[in-house]
């Protein structure tokens, strides 16, 4: 369980060459626009992503894969669920990358997928609970956010830090409700990140793709 573990960690590091640092998933958007100021601000955003937002539903669509259903059917939840071009390419690519460099680490010949689908379908193999691997997405992909938050609003590294300890209780409970949780009971309601997300395509300045 060691090295399944390990293996997993080491998918879901920054340093895998999925390009995560390059997307904000709207927050820079958010900042931008004050919608978040500070980091009270940001765990806020960040609980609502994680209890009714795209965390939700990435949640299910790695733990639905992951389990072992049909993956084409969660394919087409994961595309029809992205809210926006942008929100579509950052789900797809990422997907791409991930499948394309562990295809050549596993030497599979695994098809591109959307992000979490492929996290999902690769994780299948290492024997580990469901709601582990759900869990240590959802931090991965949170994360991800803090960093960019700590450049953009800015804030200091340990306020970052802060943040992401305080979204741990979140996580836990939501890797495992998410874990049981059928692909007919998905969806996403954080309306003020989707509007996030669609602005940020027409934002005349900006770092991150998304």
């Amino acid at each position: 369980m060691i090295a399944a573990r390990l293996r997993l960690s080491q998918w879901l590091s920054p340093s895998f060459p999925v390009s995560g640092y390059a997307y904000s998933h709207g927050l820079e958007q958010a900042i931008s626009a004050g919608d978040i100021a500070d980091a009270e601000d940001l765990l806020a955003w960040l609980q609502a992503l994680l209890t009714s937002g795209a965390c939700q539903a990435d949640g299910v669509l790695v733990a639905r894969a992951a389990a072992g259903d049909p993956l084409e059917p969660l394919c087409e939840a994961a595309e029809a669920l992205a809210g926006s071009a942008e929100r579509w390419s950052e789900t797809r690519d990422q997907g791409a990358a991930f499948v394309s460099t562990t295809n050549a680490l596993c030497d599979t010949a695994l098809r591109p997928m959307p992000y979490p689908v492929a996290v999902g379908a690769r994780a299948r193999a290492l024997g580990l609970p469901v709601g582990e691997v759900v869990a240590l997405y959802l931090q991965a992909f949170l994360g991800n956010l803090i960093s960019g938050a700590v450049r953009l609003i800015p804030l200091g590294q340990t306020e970052g830090q802060q943040v992401s300890q305080r979204l741990h209780p979140t996580i836990s409970t939501q890797a495992r409700r998410l874990a049981t949780r059928p692909l007919s009971e998905i969806g996403t309601g954080a309306v003020r990140a989707e509007l996030a997300a669609m602005a940020h395509e027409t934002q005349e300045v900006r770092i991150f793709r998304t």
